[in-house]
């Protein structure tokens, strides 16, 4: 089940569990549309994978299933961004 982490883990944009602008990777980092897709440009800069829309949970299961309430900072380096961006930008996602 996902954390569905309440901040963009790069800039600290909050990102609440019924935000549209919440984007993941496959190992749930979070980070804000303008970070995934202008800054990375669609390349996570922990693994190098893509970024898709994190799904929002029915408000119904939020009460069984909260959402986290941990945030996360992990602001990466821009030369750390350049280097998973030289290595990954070019591939398409499926085939990285």
């Amino acid at each position: 089940m996902l954390e569905i982490r309440p901040n963009c883990e790069h800039c600290g944009k909050s990102l609440p569990s019924n935000s549209t602008d919440a984007m993941i990777c496959s190992f749930e980092c979070t980070y804000c549309t303008y970070c995934a897709a202008v800054l990375f440009e669609n390349v996570c800069p922990s693994c190098g994978g893509d970024f898709q829309p994190r799904p929002i949970r029915p408000k119904v299961m939020l009460k069984k299933y909260p959402s986290s309430t941990k945030e996360v900072l992990d602001r990466k380096t821009q030369e750390k961004v350049d280097e998973m961006k030289a290595k990954y930008v070019t591939i398409k996602p499926e085939e990285r």
